[in-house]
């Protein structure tokens, strides 16, 4: 195998890393899975989300996000991963994100949040990680669940992650 060709594997390989490391994040939050997020972040990270106070380190960015989802029922992202630009062992990435939430308070609607995140990773001795993020957001709405619909689809169905007590 050429250099070249070596280099484009690996430049393959990274994107695939990447993408997957920005999968695991949703994933792990929709999950309520605590370790998998916090295996996305680096330990130095720093995030700004919106307009709030940044937030800096991936164990305190972890207890922050676990303390803003807490009194969340259910949660699921949509997410589409835009751009992954790889510089060696840094990268930026650009993701869209739909994210629809149901709060213990009021379970017969669903918040909807619309944005973008600006990710910078960096390439770590356990893979890649998520060292900076700016999360944009663009919209936000409440809508009603129609439980007439979901009765004629045979109701929610099991819960398949259920939120850690």
């Amino acid at each position: 195998m050429s250099a070249t060709e070596a280099a484009g594997l690996q430049a393959l390989q990274d994107r695939l890393d990447i993408t997957d490391v920005l999968y695991r994040y949703f994933s792990g939050i929709d999950s309520f899975n605590r370790d998998a997020v916090r295996s996305t972040f680096a330990d130095d990270i720093h995030v700004e989300y919106g307009n709030l106070d940044p937030v800096d380190g991936g164990d305190a960015l972890t207890e922050w996000i676990w303390g803003a989802t807490g009194s969340i029922t259910w949660q699921h992202h949509l997410a589409s991963i835009y751009s992954v630009d790889v510089d060696g062992d840094t990268a930026k990435a650009l993701c869209y994100m739909t994210s629809h939430q149901v709060f213990d308070g009021d379970p017969n609607s669903v918040k909807v949040l619309v944005g973008r995140y600006h990710d910078e990773l960096k390439r770590t001795p356990d893979g890649w990680k998520i060292s900076a993020r700016k999360a944009e957001f663009l919209w936000s709405e409440t809508r009603s669940q129609d439980e007439e619909f979901i009765g004629m689809l045979g109701g929610r169905g099991p819960e398949v992650w259920p939120r850690p007590s």
